[in-house]
């Protein structure tokens, strides 16, 4: 009887309003997702009401203060919020993946024929909180881009990108393995079967570790992809042996002294190879190729192109011997669409300043919140056939809530209005609702959420 109860609660339509993407929130069932993930309500909101408060901000041009806290007809109190996205028993994990799989499959019905630009791509990015003191597991985070240690967070990334569109399948918000390097430890007690107690001792888990689990957890709620993309960082031939049983594994490599690549019978560092072949002359895209045994025994290729001012060349490794050089070069250039995936999380959809909070379990959920933002976003992209970019759609989600903001302040004063005419007796009560009615359908048709203007110009 509870679980029906709970069912019931997250089913409910919430009162907060979602502008052009109300249908689609519908019609993922966003409800059953979060009943689906043990997302379910204990006191107060439900689950539904709260997610979709929260989903807003980033739409509506303020902060979580701005919005919930000062704005008093919000009817979601911030401790509501801050209880809904601190539970450690949540299963964010498990939502983030249903709705990417969910929007995945859609995609992939408006092919005729499964692509075979399919792809898997693994990166991290910094989670900054330089400011903060008092964060859970708040470490000391390598900068790559600015080559500084800072406060934060390293948050890896496993997504899925057609060439076309790309969505987050799965994180982990990494601290520290060295407990030297971090701030703060780990501040609640948690029984060891709750998500909050694994996402914890996944924190404090080296990177290279979590790269295959997940990949399989990708794998077995129904992702597909051909190739997965890597960086360099994830390059080193163990994590290559255990990632290429799963699919063909396509990656930057790195010239470590202690990664060995077998050549006519030689075990040699990555330069070294690179010395022994004879290399294309002029502006050739490829300066040389071959085909290498790992340190498990099985085959891949290696391709130098041309790159790097120091050493005047750069290598990709594919598993996949028999593709060809270009075709290597094209689908790793597809890497690129996660690194639009962060920088639109981190400059549109607020992932470190909309909220500010202390609670790791908090940062998943938040972070899990942003991951669906950005994941319905590309699906709406994708079926519209919307050749406008990401920030230009989501300035059209922005204005479309100030829109609908003014239309329910619009449709208070018209009720006021009715209220004072009908007391003064000047009106008949049909004749007074059907002028209300012709404004507000005005209003309506106006502001585009209706596409009928017929009845508008006719009157004009």
């Amino acid at each position: 009887m509870k679980h029906t109860q709970n069912t019931l609660e997250n089913q409910t339509v919430s009162t907060e309003k979602l502008g052009i993407l109300a249908n689609i929130f519908s019609e993922f069932k966003i409800g059953s997702l979060l009943n689906a993930a043990g997302i379910t309500k204990t006191k107060g909101a439900g689950p539904l009401a709260i997610f979709t408060v929260v989903f807003n901000l980033s739409f509506t041009g303020k902060n979580f203060f701005q919005s919930v806290v000062k704005d008093q007809s919000i009817r979601v109190g911030k401790d509501a919020v801050y209880n809904f996205l601190n539970s450690p028993v949540y299963n964010w994990r498990r939502f983030t993946l249903l709705l990417a799989v969910k929007i995945h499959l859609l995609i992939r019905s408006l092919l005729d024929k499964p692509s075979k630009e399919e792809v898997l791509i693994f990166d991290d990015s910094l989670y900054s909180r330089n400011r903060s003191k008092k964060v859970e597991l708040l470490s000391r985070v390598f900068d790559h881009n600015s080559r500084k240690y800072l406060k934060g967070f390293r948050l890896l990334t496993l997504g899925w990108s057609d060439g076309n569109s790309f969505l987050g399948l799965d994180f982990a918000l990494l601290s520290s393995p060295n407990e030297r390097n971090r701030y703060n430890g780990i501040t609640k007690s948690l029984d060891k079967r709750t998500c909050g107690y694994r996402r914890r001792q996944e924190a404090i888990t080296k990177s290279t570790d979590l790269l295959e689990p997940m990949v399989k957890r990708a794998l077995n709620a129904g992702i597909r992809a051909k190739y997965l993309l890597m960086d360099s960082w994830f390059s080193a031939p163990s994590i290559v042996s255990s990632l290429r049983q799963h699919m063909g594994i396509i990656c930057m490599l790195k010239d470590h002294p202690n990664w060995r690549y077998e050549y006519k019978g030689q075990k040699l560092r990555l330069r070294d190879l690179y010395g022994k072949l004879s290399k294309k002359r002029g502006k050739a895209r490829v300066k040389a190729s071959v085909v290498v045994k790992m340190p498990d025994g099985k085959d891949a290729r290696v391709i130098f192109v041309p790159g790097d001012k120091k050493r005047g060349w750069l290598a990709l490794l594919c598993t996949d011997t028999a593709i060809a050089d270009e075709e290597i070069i094209r689908l790793y250039g597809k890497r690129w669409d996660i690194e639009v995936f962060f920088k639109m999380c981190k400059q549109h959809l607020n992932m470190v300043k909309e909220i500010q909070l202390r609670d790791f379990d908090g940062l998943i959920g938040h972070t899990s919140m942003v991951f669906a933002r950005y994941n319905i976003l590309t699906w709406f992209q994708r079926q519209q056939v919307d050749h406008r970019s990401f920030g230009d759609l989501f300035r059209t989600c922005n204005k479309e809530l100030e829109n609908l903001k003014f239309i329910d302040a619009l449709q208070r004063i018209i009720q006021m209005a009715k209220a004072l005419i009908q007391k003064t007796g000047a009106m008949s009560k049909k004749a007074v609702q059907a002028i209300m009615d012709a404004v507000m359908g005005a209003a309506i048709i106006f502001f585009g959420f209706s596409s009928d203007k017929s009845s508008l110009i006719s009157e004009v």
